[in-house]
């Protein structure tokens, strides 16, 4: 790998399917960065447009400048593998003490790579630092506003995370997009195999808070482009968001939120390090609630009891988003 400033060596995990249309920017944005990556590990999924045709050619004419080309390898997958599981086949193939997760239509800040290592150099227990990031649409314009205020991170959970308590944070949802994240090659060892029922950043996330710690920036290092063809794009938490979610069917949801939570309470023993007691006791509790969420009845008459009792033990407040998650198991079809 080539040599960095850092004492750090870094690679990136770029994961593509049929990503022609952007992926010169992004990879322009990551080849231009002021700390450069030492290895690109580059994961296509049965792309049948020009994707693989893009990449090589931006790698050629940014070699033709005289400008030093980073360690590239490319893994093609016939067929596809899917989002979580191309992006755990991207980062176990990288040899970098820091990988960066990379999507293909988005376009990193300059320094971006520089500030993310400068945070792991400063903050050896961290095992996992995400950013902020600026949305834009297809042509790069900005959306307004930025991916945390998308998200509706709230004071409480931005509390969590700055007091070292990003595991209650996430045992409530995710907040960590991957598009901004990267981690330490220690936590993708220790996280796989990445169970089918978690995307891949939300698993890093929890198996990294759970076992060390993780760091948000509090600042956009991205600009995270929302086109309408994004595999997992922002889920926007405004009031048009709520009432739409108000009419779709809760089974689907609460089906994978117990899938993830019974996942997650039968990894636990298995982490090394292991997780203290607390926690440990937090995910049963989690899984208990959400047990009790699926076993709701179809009637919506009959979930008043159920609900108003898990909301009253602090279920609901712990383990979700409050006052919008009662509404949800109340007034959503089954």
């Amino acid at each position: 790998m080539m040599a960095s400033p850092t004492s750090l060596t870094v690679s990136v995990a770029l994961c593509t399917h049929n990503g022609a249309d952007y992926l010169r920017e992004q990879l322009l944005s990551i080849l231009n960065q002021t700390v450069p990556a030492g290895e690109i590990v580059v994961s296509d999924d049965a792309s049948t447009d020009d994707t693989i045709a893009v990449l090589e050619e931006t790698l050629a004419e940014w070699a033709a400048g005289g400008r030093t080309v980073p360690t590239v390898t490319v893994l093609r997958n016939e067929p596809a593998l899917g989002v979580t599981a191309n992006f755990e086949q991207a980062l176990s193939a990288c040899t970098g003490d820091i990988l960066m997760l990379s999507d293909q239509d988005d376009v990193w800040q300059p320094d971006k790579l520089g500030v993310i290592v400068a945070a792991f150099e400063a903050q050896p227990g961290v095992d996992l630092v995400f950013s902020d990031a600026r949305m834009v649409d297809a042509q790069g314009a900005p959306l307004g506003p930025l991916l945390f205020e998308t998200l509706g991170l709230s004071r409480r959970e931005r509390e969590l995370l700055a007091g070292r308590r990003a595991f209650d944070a996430l045992l409530r949802r995710n907040v960590v997009t991957g598009a901004t994240a990267a981690l330490r090659r220690g936590l993708v060892q220790r996280s796989a195999p990445f169970p089918a029922a978690w995307v891949h950043d939300e698993w890093l996330a929890i198996v990294a808070a759970a076992q060390n710690d993780i760091l948000m920036l509090d600042r956009p290092l991205i600009d995270y482009r929302q086109h309408g063809r994004n595999q997992i794009g922002a889920t926007s938490l405004t009031a048009t968001g709520a009432l739409a979610r108000l009419r779709t069917p809760r089974a689907a949801r609460n089906a994978r939120l117990l899938a993830r939570a019974q996942a997650l309470a039968e990894r636990m023993p298995e982490f090394s390090p292991p997780p203290g007691a607390e926690r440990v006791r937090l995910v049963q509790q989690k899984l208990a609630h959400e047990r009790r969420r699926s076993s709701y009845p179809a009637a919506r008459l009959r979930r008043i009891g159920p609900v108003w009792r898990a909301w009253r033990a602090g279920g609901y407040d712990r383990f979700g988003l409050g006052l919008q998650d009662v509404v949800r198991d109340l007034l959503q079809p089954e």
